[in-house]
């Protein structure tokens, strides 16, 4: 078979155990009761061993090579000869035997199942060496596919939910058959009367917050209490509360309402001055409830934080409690309307002009001076090993997403028990560990198994100077997703200072797959290592496939070890990550197109310090940029509640120079007094 690797899968009942075993292994395969000096096959190749340590089993009973195009299995002259599907193989035919995949080899006491594909199937094939990653090696695609959320609801694509109802379309509107946006909006500048003539609804406003998500929500807060007025903001979205996504992405990954997320004590998106905290108003909460001990240790916490205390989080409720407070203290309700963007261009009169889209052919165009661009992470990546098994057993259930909906199946473990393989090893992970562990503990009679295959072990962490993340069981821990002087520390100065390369170089020092650093979480690990149930595997996944009981197969050469390994599980969940590459987001793919737009080392938005996309000035009009989409630039932190914050202050700082309609400086008394109006709830 010249130098072409063919794998064959071999499973059978462990006689001596009474376990159920199974193995891959490439031809030619030698069976038998030994395992040193090993016969070559007919043409000289050196063959993979299978032990089987049975008197009922020859020395070398058995041989598994590839012949014309077929598996072979040759019987070395053994003491009990080899059956397939009960029929011996015969003197006559010459002890040998063409086998399917699916056969049955009765060996000595041994019956095992075979399975294989040959070439010219979807079987993953290498050829060469093992080590040798020449042209002629065929593997799974290093591309990254991705769960897209739908661009009509906001849902990931993959989630059932109930029809979300549209605004009733009061005016004209273009046919569904024609196109929208119109040809004319091809152009990099268009004409706003251009717009009024289709007979479209067109609003025009001074401020335009596109995504309606958080940072689209933080910018609006920033602008009422700068002194702009609500009826000259719109904030286009897909769902009314602008901490929807992240909170069904919170509930999906195992982070309820109760749990603590991993952002900053002071990392308040409803409050400009980040006082009280969090941490200050669980405090004061516990201490008027009478838990006067749980009070002093979330204010111990942050004055003891890192060195002599847990980091401070707070939890997820709370922030949500808060933002629906402030949302409503500034008109949210007023400023927010349904609408997916669908393209951005310049007006020849210094101006943006939005279409967007409020339902299948219903469409309108919002006309703005300022622009404010936070459309979140357009998708979850999902590995693409996994993609491959859903688009060819369309098993949404066993295998999954951490950020989709799963709950069945923690259901299912606590009512059946069962094996989990985690992917990824971040955050995400940590949580799916944690819920794991309690359904454990609420059903101790149930037999449940953690399987976390990671790619490689991790020894030590990354270090920037003379600080070092700390790594134990091959998790590295911080307790947030960056140092925290990226937020408003030294280290945020030193990247906003950097040039290009040196910012790619320093995020790359500070950042990384990294996990909270929580002493309750630790422990669970080290539990569950020690106890049995939970195991680290590493390895370069080779397939996943389904297996006969419905069950999911993992194929991995393990690092550093000969042959294939299969990691069998009833599910597998892929804690990888989300996606914010700006060519994931078609509104963004599209603004890259038309007006040549940068991008930074990472393949986001290149903005400026203020967070302006400075290729879309227009005249006096301008846009900004914020989230996930900019990392690369000049602060790290984008993504967090801080960061959001940060970017909108300076954004709309920007904008008070430029002497933008409505905004005022913000000075220190002015300052005072609205955080005054926020304490007493009264509008900015």
């Amino acid at each position: 078979m010249n130098n072409m690797q063919i794998f064959v899968q071999l499973s059978w009942l462990e006689i001596n155990t009474n376990q159920q075993q199974s193995l891959q292994l490439s031809l030619p395969i030698a069976i038998g009761k030994e395992q040193t000096s090993l016969p070559n096959d007919l043409d000289g190749n050196q063959v993979s061993p299978l032990v089987l340590s049975d008197r009922s089993v020859s020395r070398y009973h058995a041989l598994l090579v590839f012949e014309q195009g077929n598996v072979v299995v040759i019987d070395q002259n053994s003491t009990n000869g080899i059956l397939v599907n009960g029929a011996l193989i015969e003197q006559g035919m010459g002890l040998r035997r063409v086998l399917a995949s699916g056969d049955l080899l009765t060996i000595g006491r041994y019956e095992i199942a075979i399975a294989f594909d040959l070439p010219s199937t979807s079987q993953t094939i290498i050829t060469g060496s093992p080590h040798n990653s020449s042209s002629n090696t065929v593997k799974l695609s290093s591309s990254v596919p991705t769960i897209l959320f739908h661009p009509e609801t906001g849902l990931l694509k993959s989630e059932t939910s109930p029809a979300i109802s549209q605004p009733v379309n009061t005016g004209q509107s273009l046919e569904s058959t024609q196109t929208f946006p119109p040809d004319f909006f091809q152009l990099p500048n268009v004409e706003v009367q251009s717009l009024y003539s289709l007979g479209l609804p067109v609003h025009e406003t001074t401020y335009g917050a596109l995504g309606g998500g958080l940072g689209s929500y933080i910018w609006t807060d920033y602008l009422r209490i700068f002194g702009v007025a609500a009826d000259q903001i719109v904030a286009l979205g897909l769902e009314p509360q602008p901490y929807a996504r992240y909170k069904r992405l919170c509930l999906n990954s195992q982070i309820p309402l109760h749990e603590r997320l991993r952002s900053n004590s002071d990392s308040c998106p409803d409050n400009i001055w980040g006082f009280p905290s969090y941490a200050w108003r669980e405090a004061w909460h516990d201490f008027t409830h009478g838990k006067v001990s749980a009070a002093c240790r979330y204010l111990w916490q942050v004055f003891a934080e890192p060195d002599l205390a847990e980091t401070y989080t707070p939890r997820s409720g709370n922030v949500f409690d808060s933002i629906d407070r402030e949302a409503s203290r500034i008109g949210w309700d007023k400023i927010y309307r349904y609408g997916r963007v669908r393209s951005i261009r310049k007006t020849t009169d210094g101006r943006y002009a939005i279409a967007y889209s409020l339902g299948r052919g219903n469409h309108a165009f919002l006309v703005a001076k300022y622009l404010h661009l936070a459309m979140g992470y357009a998708a979850i990546q999902f590995l693409p090993d996994l993609q491959t098994y859903r688009s060819e057993t369309e098993d949404f259930r066993a295998v999954v997403n951490g950020y989709e909906e799963h709950e069945h199946i923690y259901e299912h473990l606590q009512n059946h028990g069962g094996t989990v393989l985690i992917r990824g090893r971040g955050i995400v992970a940590s949580r799916i560990v944690q819920r794991i562990y309690e359904v454990r503990q609420r059903s101790p009679q149930q037999k449940i198994n953690l399987l976390h295959l990671m790619r490689s072990p991790k020894a030590q962490g990354n270090s920037y100077g003379s600080a070092h993340r700390t790594v134990k069981n091959h998790y590295e821990f911080q307790p947030f997703n960056w140092p925290k002087a990226c937020w408003g520390g030294d280290l945020r100065a030193v990247l906003e200072e950097a040039d290009p390369q040196t910012r790619q170089a320093l995020l790359k020092d500070w950042g990384g797959t990294t996990t909270a650093d929580r002493h309750d979480w630790k422990r669970i690990v080290q539990t569950g290592l020690n106890e049995g149930w939970y195991q680290i595997t590493f390895g370069d996944v080779e397939k996943v496939e389904q297996l006969s009981d419905r069950r999911t197969a993992t194929y991995i050469r393990p690092r550093q070890m000969e042959g294939i390994l299969q990691l069998t599980a009833d599910f597998i969940i892929d804690a990888t990550g989300l996606d914010a590459k700006v060519q994931t987001n078609p509104l963004f793919a599209d603004l890259l197109d038309c007006y040549n737009i940068s991008t930074n080392a990472l393949g986001r938005l290149s903005v400026t310090n203020d967070f302006e996309i400075a290729e879309l000035r227009n005249n006096e009009g301008r846009v900004y940029a914020a989230g996930a989409a900019t990392l690369g630039g000049s602060y790290a932190a984008v993504d967090s509640f801080l960061g959001l914050q940060f970017a909108a202050l300076r954004s709309v700082d920007n904008l008070v120079k430029a002497h933008a309609p409505q905004l005022q400086h913000l000075n220190g008394w002015s300052s005072v007094l609205q955080w005054l109006k926020w304490a007493r709830n009264q509008s900015p």
